[in-house]
């Protein structure tokens, strides 16, 4: 059964099914952004591993037309749950990252990807942990998302995209940049770590991820636009 989540700073109670990212900290960054972009009227926005579709609510609600897309059925259909239910035009899609948009362009493109290092060297396949690992560097999903957005962006479009800093920053921001688009760091924002980088703490100190007694995680969003 899904579980009821308050989740007012993403417009409201969600529906959350078994396995379903829930809106976190990176949910609300990355939603920040999104509502201080300057959005042309009827934008088309790109919302890849939509999860519950708060975020691909969050540019509806600006009037975009919205385009969500992730790999997991539960949250396709869960995503497709909550436009229903708030009287949103979202069109949700059931595919691997940026392919069900293949020949397409959009005037924003927003991603929130797994993006936390792992002591497994290749991401699972199935479970909870597909929402937030990784590899062992955290880049598996970051770095297609890096490859491959340039080509669904208009001219002037841009890419939002949050990831914590145990990722690599400036790998990030290079890897825009050698797919023609211009990158900057718009906000920072350092949090607590949760479940999941706790279990994993004694893993990332010894790999040099983070400092003893570290417990704190900086998150990054990233803005990228298309000259």
């Amino acid at each position: 059964m899904p579980s009821l989540m308050d989740a007012g700073r993403v417009g409201g109670a969600l529906l959350l099914a078994p396995g379903v990212y829930a809106p976190q900290s990176d949910t609300f960054l990355l939603q920040e952004a999104i509502e201080r972009e300057d959005l042309p009227a009827g934008a088309e926005v790109l919302d890849v591993g939509t999860g519950s579709g708060a975020l691909a609510l969050a540019a509806a609600r600006r009037g975009a037309r919205v385009t969500a897309v992730d790999r997991s059925w539960r949250a396709v259909l869960t995503a497709r749950l909550h436009a229903l239910l708030a009287r949103q035009r979202v069109r949700v899609l059931h595919g691997d990252l940026l392919e069900p948009a293949a020949g397409r362009r959009f005037d924003l493109i927003v991603c929130n990807p797994p993006y936390v290092p792992s002591p497994r060297k290749r991401p699972p396949r199935r479970g909870a942990a597909v929402a937030w690992d990784a590899g062992h560097d955290g880049r598996a999903v970051l770095d297609r998302v890096c490859d491959g957005a340039a080509d669904l962006l208009r001219p002037s479009g841009v890419l939002l995209l949050v990831h914590s800093a145990l990722s690599g920053v400036t790998p990030t921001l290079e890897r825009l940049e050698r797919a023609g688009l211009v990158a900057t760091v718009v906000r920072r924002s350092s949090v607590p770590f949760g479940p999941v980088l706790r279990s994993r703490s004694d893993w990332l100190e010894r790999r040099g991820l983070i400092a003893p007694g570290q417990e704190k995680e900086e998150l990054v969003i990233i803005r990228a636009h298309r000259p």
